[in-house]
């Protein structure tokens, strides 16, 4: 059985773990590796390794840093087919969402390719009789990043890109469930000529995601993951004095005004619904017809686009997703499928015990949608994480507003309509964090910055962009004033005139 251990001072290590995670196919139910499970003690060499390098890096100018990050986007680019094929392989994404996955991680790295700019500080001439007053932003030291399943490429060079840039070092600990890409990804950095110990790689459970938050020489902790550990980890990590941007989960509406162009909205809720089967926090797993006749016109022109929908194996070129992660997630997802049932839902479309000819043992859920859904419900309170879309019918703008506001998660929300007066309304007033105006999905740009409100983000900053320089660098502001000494050489006095 294929193992994989960890990524420390630049090479592949077992390590001395006894335990250990199995990694599925999720195309046909096999364990097709393991992973070990770090130890506390590794995670401390890794770290005295990591601060050690670090120190090193601080020093490079941020010209020369910029230069190691644009010869490691060049080389992730150039292995671009190899990484998509390992993620699509352990996530049980189809190719073209783990090349997606990838190039949009790539972005990151572009933008912190551009640190000599974005890491300038701000200088004050005069501020005094013959005072200046200058600010520099100085790297934190040793950070981490701690990642999820469901995008094992894009969110760690989220975090990893901009920590380096910035001057740091970073310990990389990603999920359990896919950890082969992240590996590549530390791998490829050395061979990009990044310091060897700058980018550690360290796979473990709770167990190290503890002794993360509790390690003295870590200042910083990133991490993407359920609402439930988020909060956790803000509070265990904050406690030890840590800076913390923990991002949870989320329940992202899309409302359908009645002058949206429909089929237009059917097209792009389809994707964003069931796309990468529903395993993604700015999904969009709810839709909110309004008006009267709205969701009747709505279903009119999605239910054509839902039956044509193809489920296969994630190198199937032409499915439009493939399997979920884990045959738990499986029975979570119809679990809650059950459930809604029960609490009233219409269902219009099971995918509840889908196979597919010759994988009959893959984690498949096939496409469904239900109906009269309430607020009230608890599948529409909590975030099922599948290829699940539920109607919820609202009368008015008010009420349509409401729901996405008063929703315990505040991740994502679209509107679509050709209104310009409701659309700006509905983007100022909506207690959402990302909104979209006829964008399904709306994930800012590299240059912008990710994050929700409520219990979708624990902490004050956002992932990436100029949010991101600022979460992994302190400011140090110098006051200095330049006095003429007794004995100065007349030949250096500036002449007055």
């Amino acid at each position: 059985m294929k193992q994989i251990g960890h990524f420390v001072d630049g090479e592949r290590i077992k390590g001395d773990g006894d335990h250990y995670k199995d990694i599925f196919d999720p195309n046909t139910g096999e364990v097709q590796a393991q992973v070990v499970m770090a130890t506390p003690a590794e995670l401390d060499a890794a770290v005295k390794s990591a601060e050690k390098a670090q120190k090193d890096w601080a020093q490079v100018n941020p010209q020369k840093r910029s230069r190691v990050l644009f010869a490691y986007k060049q080389l992730v680019e150039a292995n671009m087919d190899d990484l998509a094929a390992m993620l699509s392989s352990e996530h049980g994404k189809v190719l073209a969402d783990s090349r997606g996955d990838v190039m949009r991680g790539i972005d990151v790295i572009e933008f912190a390719c551009g640190i000599p700019h974005g890491q300038k500080g701000e200088h004050t001439y005069g501020a005094g009789p013959e005072i200046d007053v200058y600010s520099l932003r100085k790297p934190l030291g040793v950070v981490a990043g701690i990642t999820p399943f469901n995008f094992p490429a894009m969110i760690p060079m989220w975090m990893f890109g901009m920590a380096i840039a910035t001057g740091n070092a970073c310990i990389l600990k990603p999920s359990e469930k896919d950890p082969s890409v992240p590996m590549r990804l530390a791998e490829l950095f050395v061979e990009a000529g990044g310091p060897v110990g700058l980018l550690q790689c360290i796979n473990g459970d709770k167990v190290i995601v503890d002794a993360i938050c509790d390690h003295p020489t870590i200042k910083a902790v990133s991490f993407v993951g359920s609402s439930d550990i988020a909060q956790y980890v803000y509070a265990r990590a904050t406690a030890n004095g840590k800076r913390a941007q923990c991002m949870g989960g989320a329940k992202n509406h899309g409302i359908i005004m009645p002058d949206a162009n429909m089929d237009q909205a059917a097209k792009d809720i389809l994707g964003a619904a069931y796309g990468s089967a529903g395993e993604r926090c700015m999904a969009l797993p709810v839709v909110v017809p309004v008006g009267e006749g709205t969701a009747e016109k709505f279903l009119e022109a999605f239910m054509p686009k839902l039956e044509a929908m193809t489920v296969g194996t994630s190198n199937d070129a032409e499915a439009d997703y493939g399997p979920v992660v884990t045959q738990a997630h499986k029975e979570s997802i119809e679990a809650n499928i059950d459930k809604a049932i029960k609490e009233g839902a219409t269902l219009l479309k099971d995918g509840r015990g889908f196979t597919l000819q010759g994988y009959e043992d893959g984690f498949f859920v096939g496409p469904t949608l239900l109906d009269d859904v309430t607020p009230d419900m608890e599948t529409y309170h909590d975030e099922i994480f599948g290829p699940v879309l539920q109607i919820v019918r609202a009368k008015n703008f008010e009420e349509a507003l409401a729901l996405p506001s008063e929703h315990q998660y505040g991740n994502g929300v679209a509107i679509f309509t050709q209104n310009g007066r409701v659309a700006r309304e509905f983007a100022d007033r909506v207690e959402v964090g990302m909104v979209g105006i006829n964008v399904p999905i709306p994930v800012p740009v590299a240059y912008h910055s990710f994050g929700g409100w409520k219990r979708s983000a624990f902490g004050d900053a956002n992932q990436y962009g100029m949010e991101g320089l600022r979460f992994y660098t302190k400011v140090k502001t110098v006051t200095q004033r330049w006095p003429k000494g007794e004995t100065e050489d007349s030949a250096f006095i500036i002449p007055r005139f």
